[in-house]
């Protein structure tokens, strides 16, 4: 094996959290980038001392300058490497959707959780949306893309970039061409009996929140008999849900008019019988609007888009969160349900918790815990990587 030109030299006691598990290694703990930039994605990372640590795909321009792949001296990141990620990736999904056969859409990999940091790669029916984090992964897409066909025997599959790894890598969408058809138009897929319109082009995130499919059950199981407003309800599964479980009405907000139309659509295709009025609105300010005119409902949703994206927005985005469930509560009737999430990385369940205690006093509402929510199992949560549990929710009784 021809060893990366490229090593990546630690400051002293940096190494603790590379050997530890930990899968990024940021600017701040790097003393010295060595050897040709120029040579590829691959790099070494070694101690202050020079003891080798790590290899890892590396972009020395970015923060986040080393993804490490693997601790093994002699395991080389190649085409092998990445098919045998995939394979395994593959085989515990395999597992858990053997017996489900009201499903057929879920996560086949989940970057640094089945060790490959930086690829996403999600199922919708018979098409495969792969989601790509870091530039660094660019010259082994082919590779992986004709893995993924081989492992799942599925031919379509569509490419895309990570918001994020846009602006923080300088990942350019159109160097991610597709070796393999993507089709055309939405994909329709079934998850817990229901249908749904997926457009993986334009969609948010790989297309449709498959990390809400268990929590849209445990939230719906609490709609019965009640009239429900569902806040950034983006095309409308969570309502879908709560009107065949027997919500009398329903009220869903959003700021696109596209999703707003798809969620229209939805509640038409599954045959929902329960009245639903969606609008287009800035959902922050209609809240207030509707706690200014005094109106009530006796269950609450509220599942925004991620209001904390680094540490440096963590006190504002932690105020929007406060802000939106204070008004939520006002707008619940006693004994009204609400169920509430974040989707933020960087922020953990203790301070969401925390969140909601401020708000409720704020609002001057007695809060009760009654469930807690996170991620499916195929999105696994990598025990020494706490950024990789994003999803928290929280479904609370307002007296």
């Amino acid at each position: 094996m021809t060893p990366p030109s490229i090593t990546i030299r630690l400051k002293p006691g940096r190494e603790k959290p590379v050997l530890h598990g930990h899968p990024w290694v940021f600017s701040g703990a790097v003393a010295e980038i060595e050897g040709d930039r120029s040579t590829g994605p691959v790099a070494e990372v070694v101690s202050a001392d020079g003891a080798w640590l790590a290899r890892g795909l590396v972009q020395p321009a970015s923060a986040l300058v080393v993804r490490i792949c693997t601790r093994e001296a002699n395991e080389a990141i190649d085409a092998s490497f990445f098919a045998a990620r995939i394979d395994r990736a593959i085989a515990f999904r395999e597992q858990l959707f053997r017996e489900v056969e009201d499903t057929d859409s879920y996560r086949l990999i989940y970057s640094e959780a089945d060790g490959l940091s930086g690829l996403i790669v999600d199922r919708y029916a018979d098409v495969l949306a792969v989601q790509v984090g870091t530039p660094a992964l660019i010259s082994f897409l082919k590779d992986i893309q004709e893995q993924l066909v081989k492992r799942t025997g599925l031919k379509q599959i569509v490419v895309a970039a990570e918001e994020d790894a846009v602006k923080r890598e300088g990942l350019n969408p159109a160097a991610l061409t597709s070796s393999f058809p993507a089709g055309e138009g939405p994909v329709r897929i079934r998850e817990s009996g229901f249908q749904f319109d997926v457009d993986l082009q334009s969609g948010q995130k790989t297309g449709f929140f498959l990390d809400q499919r268990i929590n849209r059950r445990r939230v719906a199981a609490w709609a019965v008999g009640r009239r429900v407003l569902s806040a950034y309800c983006y095309t409308g599964a969570f309502e879908v849900h709560a009107a065949a479980a027997g919500a009398t009405e329903i009220v869903g907000l959003d700021r696109s008019e596209l999703a707003i139309k798809r969620a229209e659509k939805h509640h038409a295709l599954n045959g929902m019988r329960a009245p639903v009025k969606y609008m287009k609105v800035d959902v922050g300010d209609h809240l207030r609007r509707m706690r200014d005119a005094n109106e009530h409902f006796d269950m609450i949703i509220l599942d925004p888009p991620r209001f904390v994206s680094s540490r440096a927005q963590m006190e504002k985005g932690m105020r929007a969160y406060k802000d939106i469930n204070l008004l939520a509560m006002k707008l619940l009737t006693p004994g009204g349900i609400l169920a509430t999430f974040s989707c933020s990385g960087q922020v953990q369940m203790a301070d969401f918790r925390t969140m909601i205690g401020w708000a409720s006093v704020d609002a001057g509402r007695e809060v009760k815990i009654l469930e807690t929510l996170g991620q499916p199992p195929d999105h696994p949560v990598l025990a020494v990587f706490t950024e990789s549990e994003y999803l928290k929710g929280l479904i609370c009784k307002v007296e």
